[in-house]
């Protein structure tokens, strides 16, 4: 096994960045944000700044979903302060996926990626690593292989209004609002998914 040097790009959970860092790898995570973790181990700031100075054998990003996502359309109609944030949403995913790196993975919830830039190479759902609930996300790949599920279980739902539209616990919890911290509970990664990640591309 090789020893890699891996960033975790739009990541202050630094869970993916762990599972790396246990198989034996030199992996970091960037974000604005704050890390939850190991600070030695994390770059507060800009991506693209980092990218500019240094070099990582793998890039993993996680860009936020709050313009890209298809669940926050509803928001855009008639809306053209929302129209260029979501432009430039699409223009930091675009500039992820030709970052210098010969590995990438981009993932993300569905959305206006595929529609704009390319479709993924795959959707996974968290129930198929172990994470009972459903969310619909995208993997845009490029030179790793398709993630394979590794311990798939049932969802289970909430239906907050008798005969109304199904939720997953976890976004049941964390509604969709202005709220930061609810966002950020949203958007952090599955413990299974990141160890699959960790395990199966480690080259």
């Amino acid at each position: 096994m090789k020893r890699l040097r891996i960033i975790i790009g739009c990541e202050f959970s630094q869970i993916v960045t762990k599972a790396f860092r246990a198989k034996g790898h030199e992996a970091f995570s960037c974000d604005l944000l704050p890390t939850e973790g190991n600070t030695d181990w994390h770059f507060q700031g800009d991506i693209f700044d980092l990218l500019e100075t240094d070099s990582f054998d793998l890039g993993i990003f996680h860009p936020p979903c709050r313009y890209l996502t298809v669940t926050a359309n509803r928001s855009f109609k008639n809306n053209p302060g929302r129209w260029q944030k979501r432009v430039d949403a699409m223009i930091f995913v675009h500039a992820l996926m030709n970052a210098k790196i010969k590995r990438i993975c981009i993932e993300n919830p569905k959305g206006v990626i595929s529609s704009y830039i390319r479709k993924p190479d795959q959707y996974i759902q968290p129930y198929q690593f172990g994470h009972p609930y459903s969310k619909t996300t995208g993997l845009w790949l490029k030179n790793l292989p398709l993630l394979v599920p590794t311990k798939t279980v049932e969802p289970e739902w909430i239906y907050p209004v008798s005969g109304g539209k199904r939720m997953s616990k976890k976004h049941y919890k964390s509604p969709s609002n202005n709220n930061e911290e609810k966002r950020k509970v949203r958007s952090r990664f599955d413990q299974g998914i990141a160890d699959a990640m960790a395990d199966q591309w480690d080259f």
